[in-house]
Formats: C-alpha cells, structure tokens, sequence
C-alpha cells in the first residue's frame, strides 16, 4: 500500500494499524480524525471534503519523507477521506511504527498538523440550521511552524 492516499471508500483502520506493524519497532501511534457534531458555527450535520488529489499525495508524501528524515520512523501511512462524511466517521488517519514511543507521538502529531495545515484537502461543514461553510484550517502549534520551517528550507 501506498503511505499517503486520498479516498472515498471508508478508512479501514485496523488494516492500517497491520501495514505500520514492524518487529523493530516498540510503539505504534495512530491519529483519527472524526466529524464531530459542533464547530464554531453551530451544530454540524454532516461535512464534505474535497482534494486535489495530485497536489494532495504529492504534499502528503514530503510530509512523510521529511518525517522519516527527522524521527526514526518504520513505516507511516496517512489516509484522508474526501466526499460527503456524516457524524462520527474517520476522516483522516495517521499511523506510524517507531523504535520509542516518544518519536512516535512527535512524528504522528506532526504529520498531522501538517496535513490539516498545508494539505490540498477543504472542508465544508453543513449545520443542521441549513448553512454551509468552508472551513480554514488554523496551525498555532509551535513544533509545527519550527519543523516546516525547517522543511522548506531545504
């Protein structure tokens, strides 16, 4: 399988948890990001996301690469769902294998930060009062500013 993808299909988790497995490795950390039922607008009812595929997979593998470049990782994957979600459905998951448990947490909080920051991926949320927004994503997470700093200068 692939380390980054974008899909419509259901994101099957435990397979993912079984591709990151690796016998050197002493921790795994998954990340799932779900659709919650309120934003700041009000009560959600569903959200929609939409990619541009190429430009997505092609930023979510330099995320990965840079990731594996700054912490000892094994094996990452990173899927992200695109196309209409309802409440409680996973609609990213990360998941990487590490020797220590602390570089595992690092490496996962950062790919994610990353992803929902520079990503080619939207959200729009639907409330349950009928409205409809586009959400911008916000990154004030100081690792995540150091660390794309430090990737994009090089």
């Amino acid at each position: 399988m692939d380390e980054a993808k974008i899909t419509e299909e259901e994101i099957d988790v435990s397979s993912i948890i079984e591709e990151v497995k690796d016998y050197s490795s002493g921790g795994i950390v998954i990340f799932l990001g779900t659709v919650r039922n309120f934003s700041e607008a009000g009560k959600v009812r569903e959200i929609e996301y939409e990619a541009y595929d190429e430009m997505a997979l092609k930023k979510m593998k330099e995320i990965i690469a840079y990731s594996k470049e700054k912490w000892p990782l094994r094996k990452v994957r990173v899927v992200h769902r695109k196309g209409k979600l309802s409440l409680g459905e996973v609609s990213v998951a990360i998941a990487v294998s590490a020797p220590h448990r602390k570089e595992a947490f690092e490496a996962c909080r950062y790919i994610i930060d990353s992803v929902k920051g520079e990503v080619a991926i939207w959200k729009k949320e639907r409330l349950d009062d009928g409205k409809e927004r586009w959400v911008e994503s916000h990154n004030e997470d100081k690792m995540f500013k150091r660390e794309t700093k430090q990737r994009h200068a090089r």
